[in-house]
This record gives C-alpha cells, structure tokens and sequence, in this order.
C-alpha cells in the first residue's frame, strides 16, 4: 500500500475516469444553480481550462483563470509562484470544460489544505446547457 497525501492506494493501475469517479466521492459536486447563487458572495471561481478553451468557448463571468498545471503553486502559499487570490481560507470553486479536471484539481486543493472547495459538475458544458451567461474576451 502506498499513502497519499492521506489516501491510500494500492499499486494498481487506474484509468482517468476512475481517479474522476474516486475524487468526486471525496469532494462537493456542484450544480449551475448552486454555483450562481455562490457567484458575488466572495467566491473564487477559477476556471482551470487552457487559455484556448476560453478563447473559444468563453468563461463564466467573475471567473479567474488558472490554468490546471500551475494550480498547484498558484494555490500553495509557500510557492514563489502563489498568486494572492488564493486563500486556503476562502471559499473556492472550480471549473473545466466538463468536471473532470476540476474535480481532480479540487481534491488536489483539500490535500494542499483548502478546506472550502468545491467544483462545478459538469463544466462549463453543464452551464452553457443550463443557460447560463458567458463572456468573451
């Protein structure tokens, strides 16, 4: 058995959809609605897609982007690249194109230690299927 970060794994291989289906049982899964109503509330909503993603689909308005490999040292406090809107204090939601990296990116989040974190479940394809607004750059 291999420790995680206080999960424990054994040494078989997994498929991305299964670290997906695992991460979202340790994390809040949120609807559209439950995110727009967390929306002007001090939120954080990072959107973690490539900056081309958001080029051609737009983001949800407030968002701020991150892309999903520098989370990791955006968010640690102790990181040289730490960017101040990141607050193990605050409470953060993320977002992707469909759910599965932002729900892999907010467990990531609880072991760095955020404890008010949670994901829109299903992306920004839930909440342009939702109606919701976007905005283009």
């Amino acid at each position: 058995m291999v420790a995680r970060l206080g999960k424990v794994s054994t040494m078989t291989t997994q498929t991305a959809a299964g670290m997906v289906a695992a991460a979202k049982q340790r994390i809040a899964n949120l609807t559209s609605d439950q995110v727009e109503q967390e929306l002007g509330n001090g939120v954080l909503l990072v959107d973690i897609r490539e900056p081309e993603e958001r080029q051609q689909t737009g983001a949800i308005p407030g968002s701020i982007h991150a892309a999903r490999g520098m989370l990791e040292f955006y968010a640690d406090p102790t990181s040289p690249y730490h960017r101040a809107e990141f607050d193990p204090d605050k409470r953060v939601i993320l977002a992707c194109a469909s759910g599965g990296r932002s729900a892999l990116a907010t467990d990531m989040l609880q072991d760095l230690g955020y404890r008010n974190v949670a994901h829109l479940d299903g992306g920004l394809k839930a909440w342009t299927e939702a109606g919701k607004p976007i905005e283009r750059s």
